[in-house]
């Protein structure tokens, strides 16, 4: 048994019961095409042709443009970790919490309602059917049920069956059904493609190729393009596809191009091929709306209407297969992480497949179908499909970022990252067009991710720490803080880092919580852990004597896990914890906790034994002669985590026990570097404000903080060895006793990029903390240049904040 933080590999679920790999590359293929053509083929390409003429064409191939960005990164992690879930799973890999609840949720919600809505679309069909062939007339059953509704529930209900019956007939009636679609989709574009060759002038009906202008082509792309992200259904089926590492990036590259050429084909032959009087073929087919590809194959070919609606049926049936499919898929993921009631991952016995999740979902879709207003539901469905794209292209990058080599991919998106980002923007800019179009889509959004989030905090966060991670023993003071500091055991120096977290907790009134983690095998039972909790309990011991010395409230939790980073991770979320103070060593080789970590940190590089805890009031008047005081520098570089250097400067610069040294890198044009020591020739970063000047002038002149400005061209930084020796001699010229630093210096992450890590952080002989602050992915990016913009970033705000402090 081990107690220490390790990194983790590639995610495994040893006692999990595994879905039956039973799904060809045909299948899955087919699957795609389903999901991806619905009944829209037949019933969007209509009022997209209305709104954006013959450039509809063009709507399209720009859509899957945009699509492709983010079916690579399905391909990819599709690829890479083939299990049911698929979007959800990945984020639960590549984001902290509670972004993998939240993906699932949505997700969850977005394949039933779109569900739903194939069903009412084939009751709809089917019903117009009857009509048609006079078979029936009535609209409702005994003047109350809707005829098209009761067709609705009944088709969700026979493919409920045959999903609860198994995965390899539900592939095999999937792939019968979307055969018979698209062989009425390919008849539509055979007799269209003929008609054309008949009447030479076909080519006068794309003349005007762009009526509506570059608004109208806008129109159309956000009408249609929510009907190419089928490969979320794809990949749902990742755990019962044959060879997934060949088959799943085939699948949904394979079903994407041939869905692009046949809405592409069915809207060139649908306005090609007809010449109506009184104004143009685009026109003609935008005012039918959803029946104008009707309209116009009953112009061009003998029983078009019959066809084309026939064709609808078939292409709404194969849909509502694929989406009862990957709703259940999504369940049963969520229920296996214990994100949902764990029963939804319980596999039938014969069938093997998850019947509970196929059940529940199925029982949900019925009643939207049925009884709800889907109209307004379908936008949201839309959003919902965009936050969680954006979810999985940044999972993209950090899944790559984490496990790297340590997966085996069957695809790998090229020019990362690259690639996911623009798939980031695209669909972010997407989803806000959505919010000024149809903003009642993002309130229905809006509410259900809040309704998700509270299930989460009441119900479903507790039940998953209780799984993965729990407390088996705790110790501590009753009284709570509301800033709470974690500190990791470390069994070779327990208290190494508590000096650090007092020194914080004293200036913030916090708390310090420490964790010990008793980590087992993955093979083991968690129980198997309970036997260390009396040894585990002990070594709490010396760290309890230095607490109550020092009067601090502290906590003592001791866990049993098969992952300790999960253990941190959890306790994170679980104790509301603020600031994580962790060995250097150690979280510079975890990548996944440096990843998936939600709260500020400080990595510390203790070189010597260094008491940082030291109060003022406990220093004579020799002991702060300014011959007796320690050196502190501050490396400040004014990056991403200048706001939290800042805060942590202000913790530990105590200046009657400190020489405080600031050392700051400036950017210049070219040339070689140069430091600038002289105080009264400082110059500031905002020298537009003579105040500001001032201010810091006379700062300079009556407190004890020296700043070295250090100007570094462009081409030095490029030479890590260079950039880092000027760093390095800047820093050793003050003989320090500790140093403070940001985590990334220029271009160069003290965490990731190990070569200039070694070349600066190992050969300063004393302690170092490097300074981490969470934020979201680009969020502190953009917040620090805003700040920068307002003036309240830079050396000068650090030397102002700091003259704060000392007073």
């Amino acid at each position: 048994m081990s107690s220490e933080i390790r990194q983790s590999g590639t995610p495994t679920h040893p006692h999990e019961a595994k879905l039956v790999r039973s799904l060809n590359l045909l299948d899955v293929i087919m699957i795609g095409i389903a999901a991806m053509i619905g009944g829209a083929i037949f019933v969007l390409t209509g009022p997209a042709i209305g709104l954006a003429g013959s450039s509809v064409i063009l709507a399209f191939i720009i859509n899957a443009i945009i699509t492709l960005f983010t079916a690579m990164g399905y391909a990819e992690l599709g690829s890479a970790m083939p299990e049911a879930g698929g979007g959800y799973l990945w984020v639960r890999e590549g984001l902290p919490r509670p972004n993998a609840f939240i993906s699932g949720w949505m997700a969850w919600l977005a394949h039933i309602v779109a569900g739903s809505l194939y069903s009412v679309g084939f009751g709809s069909f089917f019903v117009s059917l009857l009509h048609m062939t006079n078979i029936l007339t009535i609209n409702s059953l005994f003047g109350v049920i809707p005829l098209d509704k009761l067709v609705a529930v009944i088709a969700i209900g026979l493919f409920t069956i045959v999903n609860i019956k198994g995965t390899s007939e539900t592939g095999k009636i999937g792939t019968a059904v979307t055969i018979v679609q698209l062989v009425a989709i390919i008849a539509v574009i055979i007799a269209g493609l003929l008609a054309m060759t008949h009447n030479p002038n076909w080519k006068y009906n794309f003349a005007d190729f762009m009526p509506m202008g570059i608004g109208g082509l806008v129109s159309a792309m956000g009408l249609t393009f929510i009907a190419f992200e089928g490969y979320e259904i794809i990949v749902q089926s990742g755990e019962e596809v044959k060879n997934p590492k060949r088959n799943i990036p085939r699948a949904i590259f394979i079903s994407l191009a041939l869905v692009v050429i046949m809405y592409c084909l069915v809207a060139f032959v649908s306005i090609g091929a007809i010449f109506p009087k009184g104004g143009p073929a685009w026109q003609f087919i935008g005012h039918n709306g959803d029946l104008g590809i009707m309209k116009a194959a009953e112009i061009f070919m003998p029983y078009g209407g019959f066809i084309v609606l026939a064709g609808g049926i078939v292409s709404t049936l194969a849909a509502l297969n694929a989406t009862t499919f990957s709703s259940a898929r999504v369940a049963f993921a969520m229920g296996r992480h214990y994100n949902l009631p764990h029963k939804l991952s319980e596999i039938h016995s014969k069938f093997k497949t998850p019947y509970v999740s196929v059940i529940l979902s199925s029982v949900i879709m019925a009643i939207m179908a049925y009884a709800l207003p889907l109209d307004s539901i379908a936008q949201a469905s839309a959003v919902i499909f965009l936050l969680l794209f954006t979810q999985v292209n940044i999972s993209v990058i950090t899944i790559r970022k984490m496990y790297g080599d340590k997966l085996e991919y069957g695809f790998k998106t090229p020019f990362f990252p690259i690639v996911p980002i623009i798939g980031i923007i695209l669909k972010i800019s997407l989803a806000v067009y959505l919010l000024f179009t149809a903003p009642f889509s993002w309130v229905i959004t809006v509410l259900w991710i809040m309704v998700g989030f509270t299930i989460y905090r009441i119900f479903t966060f507790r039940k998953e720490v209780e799984h993965y991670s729990p407390i088996v023993t705790s110790e501590g003071n009753m009284v709570r803080k509301d800033f709470r500091i974690l500190i990791p055991y470390t069994p070779d120096n327990p208290d190494r880092l508590i000096r650090y977290a007092i020194r914080v907790a004293k200036e913030k009134n916090g708390e310090i919580n420490i964790l010990r983690t008793i980590t087992v095998p993955d093979q083991t039972p968690l129980s198997a852990g309970i036997a260390f909790i009396d040894s585990a309990r002990k070594t709490f011991a010396p760290l309890e004597k230095i607490l109550n010395e020092e009067d601090i409230v502290y906590h003592y939790f001791v866990k049993i896990s098969h992952d300790a980073t999960e253990a941190v991770l959890s306790t994170i979320a679980e104790q509301k914890v603020g600031l994580l103070i962790i060995d250097y060593e150690i979280i510079k080789n975890n990548k996944k906790l440096q990843t998936l970590l939600t709260c500020d940190y400080l990595a510390i590089l203790p070189h010597s034994d260094f008491n940082i805890i030291t109060e003022k009031q406990n220093l004579d008047e020799s002991e702060i002669t300014k011959g007796n005081k320690k050196n502190m520098v501050v490396l400040y570089d004014d990056g991403d985590n200048s706001d939290e250097i800042l805060k942590v400067t202000k913790w530990f610069a105590n200046t009657e026990r400190f020489n405080l040294n600031v050392v700051s890198i400036n950017r210049k044009a070219n040339g070689n570097h140069e430091n600038v020591l002289d105080k009264s020739t400082l110059t500031s970063t905002n020298k537009n404000n003579s105040e500001h000047i001032k201010r810091r002038e006379h700062f300079l002149e009556s407190s004890e903080v020296e700043l070295n400005e250090i100007y570094i061209s462009e081409e030095i930084e490029k030479d890590s060895l260079q950039f880092a020796k000027i760093i390095l001699k800047s820093i050793v010229a003050y003989n320090p006793d500790i140093v403070i630093t940001e985590s990334t210096i220029g271009k160069y992450n003290l965490f990731t990029n190990s070569s200039f890590a070694n070349l600066l952080m190992y050969r300063i002989n004393c302690p170092i903390i490097i300074v981490k602050d969470f934020s979201l992915p680009l969020v502190n990016t953009v917040t620090h240049m805003l700040k920068k913009i307002n003036g309240h970033v830079g050396i000068s705000y650090l030397l102002n904040a700091i003259q704060n402090k000392t007073k």
